[in-house]
């Protein structure tokens, strides 16, 4: 038997239907073969429709051959041709109730009739001709109890068959109504099985589609809305066209709006609206003229429709406000999917599918299509593969640009390519993902640029104090990097992003470098240049490097930093005081008072300057410093800072003045060996959690300590320590001391004071 067969099965595939062919075509060979249905099957093939044509059906016997059974079984379409003779034959009435048997299974076949110059009541009725045929099959199994049941299966296959929507081809031009069929099946049900191909070539498809299909449970007759969330270049789309292509033959009606923010930026709305409402209605018109009224044409014109829509990368509320923005816009079984890298766009009823990265087989494997094509690489080339695909932390975007990239080049270009890839992420990369950068507000540009430059993988609980000290919004602003799918928090609470997301951040700053308007340094080199030519000095929000030898500063590049604010320089190198006075370029003289968080390891001077006043200080790191006082006796209002680090900072003499430092919470003066005294205006720090003054051998006394906040408080190695300070306040709950001078010498008295528990716990 002859069938056109252009396609390889795929009934064993997970994301299409058991589909062999798209059409079988059921027909009375001695009526149509000739004319009608040879017509008919070359529209379709020409069409590149799929079809199972019979020619050599010899239509003799009482029951069908297996090849023809498997053919309906394996066809997602069945067209019967219905002519005047064809309930004369046994064979063609016997496919009938086949088709229509599967018609009624689970996921079964569509079954459109064709009524070829014959009228439909004449096959609903069985009269006339139909009669004639029925009288001869009756009397032929009169006998036959068996053989009178299965005409009654015949009569009751046509009279199903009749009742579907179907072509009555009487009184009409037969080119005219073919083009009809062929266009009918080509658009509505044909997308899934003409998808095949592409659908075969999507690394991982497979389980994408399976979960989609568990959240959207097309079985089940309410509407629904689901969302397809992740970062750019993970895959959204190609997802939603291939779930779309697999289903949209189950629904009256479907479409596929494709970059939704793109075309709603060069159009206004209610131009998609129209797109949308032709394409489900099925004709071509401008319905509406503002997006108002829009939303009334959708609702009133497909309320009653079972459809299916999706709406690709949509990036603000109006988005899905007016093209999809009720469930009661559509009918029964409607199903809409969003793809989006902004969660917080998705209602919190409704289901959405987190993208995950490739696995690394998966990785590997689509990383080959692109490099390879169909060649298998050379053993020389896998190794470099493995170095690309580690690199794209499975990231679909990345694996095609550069597998792309590296298609038909030498080993040579494959060395180079590789090491800018490590060195710097191709732009066609990061240019894609920087999309998701253009569409936060300015703060969340600034915060996402700070944990992509210096915060990832640090714990949460410390980036947030750090970027609070700049932004009251920090917690509300991490939440909305997370929705947009730019960082997420690692099972360990650290703040992590991928790593094609932090090349897109640093990717955005060198751009900003390169334009001359540097805003953020990690780079010491970097640094070194602006000390020397003190360009682009006014843009720098931010500097954060680790940094070994010694470091000169220009007090004028300093200076012109006024929108610095953070510093932090972490060294385990300095220079030694003593080749700070020898030298007199090796100094600072100025600092920004726009500086909210300031780190610097081993700073190398004897004072901060003196006309440093950062009254927005929250976080001071100076540990291991050269400082002899932190400031001169002039007294600072800081009342931001909460923390104060001048650990091990062997030559400070004196600590600073408290009393501006109503917020102070931690205050560590750990190794202040050269340390005599503390303030006494300490007591002014009623919301201190810590002091550490472990291994200040030369304190004798500070005057008093509030502790109605103080959680721990450790004087480990105080040796020196003659009187111990006034207690101000009832000590709080779980408060823990560390003593270990001789307790004989020391004035405990303040143990007998009255407290709020008895869980308190010194240790000597």
């Amino acid at each position: 038997m002859a069938s056109s067969s252009s396609f390889s099965s795929a009934s064993n595939s997970q994301y299409c239907p058991r589909w062999k062919y798209n059409v079988f075509l059921s027909f009375r060979g001695k009526d149509t073969r000739r004319n009608f249905t040879s017509h008919l099957y070359q529209g379709l093939k020409d069409r590149g429709i799929f079809t199972f044509l019979d020619d050599e059906r010899l239509e003799d016997g009482d029951s069908i051959s297996e090849e023809l059974v498997k053919a309906i079984e394996e066809s997602q379409v069945a067209i019967i041709v219905f002519s005047k003779n064809y309930a004369t034959s046994r064979w063609c009435l016997n496919e009938l109730v086949k088709i229509m048997e599967c018609k009624e299974k689970e996921n079964g076949q569509t079954v459109i009739p064709v009524f070829c110059y014959v009228d439909p009541s004449h096959v609903r009725n069985q009269s006339k001709s139909f009669a004639k045929a029925f009288v001869k099959h009756e009397s032929r199994y009169k006998y036959d109890v068996e053989g009178m049941h299965k005409v009654q299966g015949w009569r009751n296959a046509l009279t199903a068959a009749a009742d579907l929507k179907g072509y009555d081809i009487r009184d009409e031009i037969e080119s005219e109504k073919i083009q009809q069929i062929v266009d009918h099946i080509s658009s509505k049900f044909c997308k899934s099985a003409r998808s095949l191909s592409y659908l075969q070539d999507i690394v991982g498809i497979n389980a994408h589609l399976e979960k989609l299909k568990s959240l959207l449970q097309i079985e089940v007759n309410d509407v629904r809305i689901v969302g397809i969330w992740g970062i750019g270049g993970i895959g959204k789309t190609t997802i939603a066209k291939a779930i779309f292509d697999t289903l949209s033959h189950q629904f009256k009606a479907a479409c596929f709006l494709a970059n939704v923010k793109e075309n709603a930026e060069k159009n206004q709305l209610h131009s998609l609206q129209n797109t949308l409402l032709s394409e489900l209605l099925g004709k071509k018109d401008d319905y509406v003229y503002n997006e108002y009224n829009g939303k009334c044409m959708i609702q009133s014109r497909l309320c009653s429709m079972k459809v299916l829509i999706v709406l690709d990368d949509i990036d603000h509320d109006d988005h899905l406000d007016y093209l999809a923005g009720d469930v009661g816009w559509f009918g029964n079984g409607s199903r809409v999917i969003v793809t989006t890298r902004n969660r917080q766009l998705i209602e919190k009823d409704d289901a959405i599918y987190e993208v995950p990265t490739l696995l690394d087989h998966e990785a590997m494997q689509l990383f080959n299509q692109h490099a390879f094509k169909k060649e298998v690489p050379d053993e020389c080339f896998k190794k470099f593969s493995l170095e690309v695909v580690n690199h794209a932390k499975g990231l679909p975007l990345a694996l095609k640009v550069w597998g792309s990239l590296l298609h038909k080049k030498g080993l040579t270009q494959w060395r180079r390519t590789i090491h800018q890839i490590k060195k710097n992420s191709n732009s066609k990369i990061v240019e894609k993902l920087k999309i998701s950068y253009d569409g936060l507000e300015p703060e969340e540009q600034k915060i996402f640029l700070d944990i992509a430059c210096f915060f990832r993988r640090h714990g949460r609980k410390t980036v947030m104090q750090i970027v609070e000290s700049y932004d009251s919004g920090a917690e509300y602003i991490l939440d909305v990097l997370i929705e947009k799918s730019l960082v997420f928090i690692s099972e360990y609470d650290r703040i992590e992003m991928h790593d094609l997301i932090e090349d897109m951040g640093k990717y955005i700053v060198k751009m900003q470098k390169d334009s001359g308007k540097p805003s953020r340094l990690w780079n010491v080199e970097d640094f070194k240049d602006m000390m020397v030519g003190n360009m682009g000095t006014m843009t720098v929000e931010a500097i954060w490097f680790t940094y070994f030898e010694k470091l000169r500063v220009s007090k004028e590049a300093m200076k012109n930093m006024q929108r610095l604010r953070i510093l932090c320089i972490q060294s385990y190198s300095w220079a030694s005081q003593s080749d700070s006075e020898e030298n007199p370029n090796c100094s600072i003289e100025y600092l920004p008072n726009n500086l909210c968080w300031f780190v610097w390891h081993k700073y190398p001077w004897k004072l901060l300057p003196k006309i440093f006043i950062p009254r927005s200080l929250v976080h001071l790191d100076l540990r291991g410093s050269s400082l002899h006082h932190l400031w001169n006796e002039t007294k600072l209002q800081l009342p931001s800072l909460r923390r104060l680090d001048l650990s091990h900072s062997k030559s400070l003499e004196r600590t600073p003045d408290f009393e501006g430092m109503s917020n102070l919470e931690y205050l560590n003066l750990e190794g202040c060996r050269s340390l005599e005294e503390v303030h006494h205006s300490l007591k002014y720090c009623g919301k201190l959690i810590q002091l550490n003054l472990y291994e200040c051998r030369r304190l004798k006394m500070f005057p008093s300590v509030n502790v109605e906040s103080l959680e721990s408080l450790d004087l480990h190695n105080c040796f020196s320590l003659e009187k111990f300070p006034e207690i101000l306040g009832i000590m709080k709950p779980l408060s823990i001391i560390h003593l270990e001078p001789p307790l004989t010498e020391l004035d405990l008295s303040f143990l007998k004071k009255p407290c709020t528990s008895s869980k308190q716990h010194w240790h000597a």
